[in-house]
């Protein structure tokens, strides 16, 4: 099949679009314990596909909040993800329900242990640091 070349010159330039790490989303603060977190938030399908893929660097208090429209068993990977993150996966009410680490560039699953309908990603390491832990709970406008 030939292909146009409108249709080459559109999936050309959603290639280099992709490239780009997202820096606009809108933010939401949360809190976990005494701690404060910027989170950028991700609640269309293409933020969330998306989600951190080529960004350089994070800063400590900052993370990213995938939103999704119902509780269900969430997935992540760490495909074109430059940086080593540690994901939560959170319920409706803002408990964790299990956290993982996850390295860089890496096709490895990690999912929630029960549906969620929220997802924290972080700089790896930052809940073991502040003592977070599965079952403590985040604090935020978004949490019910």
């Amino acid at each position: 099949m030939k292909k146009s070349p409108a249709l080459l010159a559109l999936l050309l330039a959603a290639a280099a679009f992709a490239q780009e790490p997202q820096m606009n989303l809108p933010r939401v603060k949360l809190t976990a314990g005494m701690h404060v977190i910027d989170a950028q938030v991700a609640a269309t399908n293409e933020q969330r596909m998306t989600g951190l893929m080529h960004r350089q660097e994070m800063p400590q208090h900052e993370g990213m909040l995938f939103v999704f429209d119902y509780p269900s068993q969430q997935c992540f990977w760490m495909k074109n993800t430059l940086l080593p993150l540690a994901v939560a996966f959170v319920a409706d009410d803002g408990t964790i329900v299990n956290i993982e680490e996850m390295k860089p560039q890496s096709l490895d699953s990690h999912c929630s242990m029960k549906p969620v309908r929220y997802v924290l990603e972080m700089n790896k390491g930052w809940f073991a640091k502040k003592g977070i832990a599965a079952g403590a709970r985040l604090g935020g406008p978004v949490f019910r």
